[in-house]
């Protein structure tokens, strides 16, 4: 071979190896798989057994032995005989195989938590407080829509505790008070009461959160000396809890939360199998007003992941959503996992006295609008709510008192519109005087004419950027409100969700298939704001294109408000009528144009003072128009 030749072999060589190390699945991916094979593994394990059963029942008719199967005089297998095949299929755990499928419940005032021998779980959990949108009862979630099981490797199997009965300790469950806790030991034997996998489920007073602790005894030589952890699987279609199929589906999605990070979520709107990229210390099945969450105490092992699907087409569930979370197994004789389960409301006080960042499930809004609701609207929503008024009546305080923080902005912006109103002749004569002119030079002249008035014509528009974090945070915080949700206040029955006066039997596009009057009083009353706005400030003939797009906008956004928030909609009407009173007040009482207008023609009898900045402004604009002036020539 000559020297060409060896080096092409050695680059052929190369990109096989690089292609090879390529595409090769990631630790993930990997995970993925195996879990997978685990879940078929396990649906094939009665199906093995019955397989084995006829086949030995018909050789057995045909006179053909089975080792170790010994039927009796009838041709039908013997219990020792069924014995050794179930040993085939379940190994030590034999026993547990079979059993009957008994219903434990553990409750206080708030939650009832049903928990099944078949597999030791969380079969349902009902809200005892709260109730679906047609009065009946309220379950996170019920036996055919959820399941938690442990899947782990042993004598080169793949086992699944959902498929096996558990034994319950009676003596763990004691109910010796009212305000006392509640324990309940769920465990699955191998072979001996020496070696056992025990759920403990712990429920205190009137508690929302539930202590779960996963017990390992005497599985060190049970479980294959290779495999490191074991898988827990949490699976739940969450059911319609609201009248709003849509609005429920767009509220509704998974919370995780890494040990060092904040918590983050999948977008309501995409599907996703998320892999974690560290431990993670709890993940959250969110519903729009409620919560089922898991919680470790040291955090889950990777590999972990998280996945939601949409429940297309159902009317009876929303989403699916699907946990795989690693817990580490060191293979010793005696481990134990702490955990805790979350089933409760996603009411902010309820959440937040947990201290683990559980009422990030509570949408807010982002970042400066979520710091407005946790320091200004909760706080003073909770305070009127302490009261126990009707949440009509709140969101009517609610909305005056942040109206009056906020009057010496408003009053900014009156009197800068004012400002700009009394100088408006003046704006019109240099308009026309320049009308043939470079448009330029009416800027500049329209410019020189602020400056001597000593107006900005900019000082309107940052009082109503002041404004904007409270307006946005309260778009995001009446929708999120559990404390709304079923409350009625006039014809709405549910200010948590839209009003309907009126119901087409058929949808229309963009609208909807009924008519919310709160809706249109909102909308209705930004027409008459912007109307009477424009008329006070005389700009009713200025910039006609402007003008009908402020009127279109707010009848284009009536087709997402008439499925939105009653309580939302109450208090933009609100809002508006206040701030038109607010503004109508002071135009007429508080600001007085003929002084206004005097004191600007005082200033503009003064020397103007310039400042850097403007002076720079003023020579970019020379200096454009000079190159503007050369390229013409």
């Amino acid at each position: 071979m000559d020297k060409n030749s060896i080096i092409g072999l050695l680059l052929i060589g190369g990109i096989l190896i690089g292609w090879l190390v390529l595409a090769q699945p990631s630790k993930e991916e990997l995970a993925k798989k195996q879990h997978q094979y685990e879940l078929d593994s396990i649906a094939k394990y009665d199906q093995t057994l019955k397989a084995k059963t006829n086949i030995a029942i018909s050789t057995t008719k045909r006179g053909i032995s089975t080792p170790g199967v010994l039927p009796d005089s009838a041709g039908v297998l013997s219990d020792s005989a069924k014995l050794v095949l179930k040993k085939q299929v379940y190994a030590d755990f034999v026993d547990a195989s079979e059993g009957e499928n008994k219903v434990i419940t553990l409750e206080n005032d708030l939650v009832k938590v049903n928990v099944s021998t078949k597999g030791g779980r969380i079969s349902s959990v009902e809200l005892k407080k709260y109730k679906r949108f047609d009065g009946k009862p309220l379950l996170l979630f019920d036996a055919d829509s959820s399941t938690q099981n442990i899947t782990f490797a042993a004598y080169s199997k793949l086992f699944s505790t959902d498929s096996l009965y558990f034994t319950p300790d009676a003596g763990n469950f004691t109910v010796t008070g009212e305000k006392d806790s509640k324990s309940l030991s769920m465990r699955l034997y191998a072979g001996s009461k020496s070696k056992y996998i025990e759920y403990v489920y712990t429920l205190s007073g009137n508690e929302y959160m539930m202590g779960f602790h996963l017990n390992m005894v005497g599985m060190q030589d049970i479980i294959q000396a290779n495999v490191h952890d074991v898988s827990l699987n949490w699976q739940m279609r969450t059911p319609m809890q609201e009248q709003h199929h849509q609005t429920q589906q767009a509220a509704s999605t998974i919370y995780y939360k890494y040990l060092e990070k904040d918590p983050d979520r999948i977008s309501e709107t995409s599907e996703e199998n998320l892999p974690m990229e560290s431990k993670v210390k709890w993940v959250g099945f969110k519903q729009q007003f409620f919560t089922s969450a898991i919680i470790a105490d040291d955090g889950f092992e990777k590999p972990s992941n998280i996945e939601t699907v949409n429940e297309k087409g159902s009317k009876k569930y929303v989403k699916n959503y699907l946990a795989t979370l690693s817990i580490p197994f060191k293979h010793k004789a005696n481990e134990t996992f702490a955990m805790h389960f979350y089933f409760g409301p996603n009411h902010y006080q309820t959440l937040k006295k947990y201290d683990m960042q559980l009422e990030y499930q509570i949408n807010l809004g982002w970042k400066i609008f979520g710091y407005v609701n946790r320091f200004l609207t909760i706080p003073i929503f909770n305070f009127l709510d302490s009261f126990n008024l009707n949440y009509g009546i709140i969101i009517l305080i609610l909305t005056i008192i942040l109206k009056l923080l906020m009057l010496p902005i408003a009053y900014r912006t009156v009197l800068s519109s004012a400002k700009m109103r009394v100088l408006k002749p003046e704006i019109d004569e240099l308009t026309e005087k320049f009308k043939d002119d470079d448009p330029m030079k009416k800027q500049q002249a329209t410019m020189a004419l602020y400056k001597k008035a000593g107006v900005n014509p900019m000082a309107g528009c940052i009082p109503v950027v002041l404004q904007m974090p409270i307006l946005i945070a309260l778009f995001s915080f009446f929708p999120a409100s559990i404390e709304l949700r079923q409350q009625g206040f006039l014809w709405a029955h549910d200010l948590s969700t839209y009003d309907s006066v009126y119901n087409f039997g058929f949808a229309v596009p963009w609208y909807g298939d009924h008519v919310s009057l709160f809706a249109l009083l909102m909308t209705g009353s930004t027409l008459l704001y912007t109307w009477s706005n424009s008329q006070l400030m005389g700009t009713q003939n200025q910039m006609p294109g402007m003008k009908w797009m402020m009127y279109l906008m707010p009848i284009m956004f009536l087709g997402f408000l008439n499925n939105y928030s009653a309580g939302l909609s109450w208090y933009y009407f609100l809002a508006n009528m206040i701030t038109f009173g607010q503004t109508w007040v002071m135009q007429k009482f508080v600001i007085d144009s003929d002084a206004l207008h005097a004191k600007i023609q005082e200033n503009k009898k003064k020397p103007v003072k310039v400042s850097k900045f403007q002076q720079r402004l003023e020579q970019i604009t020379k200096d454009r128009q000079q190159q503007q002036t050369q390229k013409k020539k």
